[in-house]
């Protein structure tokens, strides 16, 4: 049997409690994801693929995003959220290539109050269950601020584990971009909202993946990334929110870093699980 690789996207606490909603459904309906060669996780994804990772069983990590009890504190940030985009547009939209592109986000990126980042961290490690890189192997995904470069860290990456989840979900001009190394990193979905493309080299492939806005605030997208693999002989599916995930995202005017939409994205994240792994039997 080839290797098979999962691929968590980007997207908040909305896409952290929908995926996991996704993933305790499949396994409901007996198709268990987590024991893939490989996890690609970006921002989100990358909470994700540490939560999956670790010893808790998926239950237990379910009952952590619905339960009020079990959730993790974390405020939503105090955003203007229009301004913040428009910010975004202007960087993505200025001339130069995708690494100039990506200079200038990291150039938003560091304008967060660096006060911030023990608060973020400590929210972070938190809401994991681990701080230890898993045996199997795992991305997760960052970009670095003055370069523009895009780094895959793992365990032999030579980084703390909280502080990769850190820098993998610090969305420039809200979150304080991570040193790491002597650099400082930026949430890896500015480069790409799924970073799918690092699963070459695999079997097949599975994405849960919210999709990106439009304009999207990424330099790559998916369809580019899964025509890639595809073309490398790969199989690969595709899933993104159902019409009940995308209402529960829009009960909290559809801002997916308020952590107050868990309960409801993780519900529906879990019924689409099952019917996902459902229709993939039939075929």
């Amino acid at each position: 049997m080839g290797q098979r690789a999962l691929v968590l996207g980007a997207g908040g606490h909305a896409a952290t409690a929908w995926e996991l909603g996704v993933i305790t459904g499949m396994a409901d309906a007996g198709v268990d994801v987590r024991d893939a060669d490989l996890i690609v996780g970006t921002s989100a994804g990358a909470r994700v693929g540490v939560q999956i990772r670790s010893h808790l069983t998926l239950e237990e990590l379910f009952q952590r995003q619905v339960d009020p009890y079990l959730q993790t504190k974390e405020p939503a940030p105090p955003v203007d959220f229009t301004q913040w985009r428009a910010n975004f547009v202007r960087a993505k939209e200025g001339s130069g290539d995708a690494v100039t592109v990506l200079k200038r986000f990291g150039a938003l990126a560091l304008q967060a109050p660096l006060g911030s980042q023990d608060t973020r961290r400590n929210m972070i490690a938190a809401a994991l269950p681990t701080q230890i890189w898993p045996e199997r192997r795992l991305l997760i995904v960052a970009v670095d601020v003055e370069s523009g470069e895009r780094r895959a860290f793992d365990h032999s990456s030579g980084v703390d584990l909280i502080d990769a989840v850190a820098a993998s979900g610090a969305v420039p001009g809200i979150w304080p971009a991570v040193a790491l190394g002597g650099r400082r990193y930026m949430d890896g979905g500015v480069y790409s909202i799924d970073n799918a493309d690092l699963a070459v080299g695999c079997e097949h492939v599975l994405i849960l993946t919210l999709p990106a806005r439009v304009p999207p605030l990424c330099t790559a997208t998916l369809e580019a990334a899964v025509d890639t693999l595809r073309h490398s002989g790969m199989q690969v599916d595709v899933v993104h929110p159902d019409e009940a995930a995308q209402a529960a995202f829009a009960s909290v005017g559809g801002n997916l870093l308020d952590p107050s939409v868990r309960e409801a994205a993780a519900r529906a994240g879990r019924e689409q699980g099952r019917r996902t792994a459902t229709a993939g039997a039939r075929r």
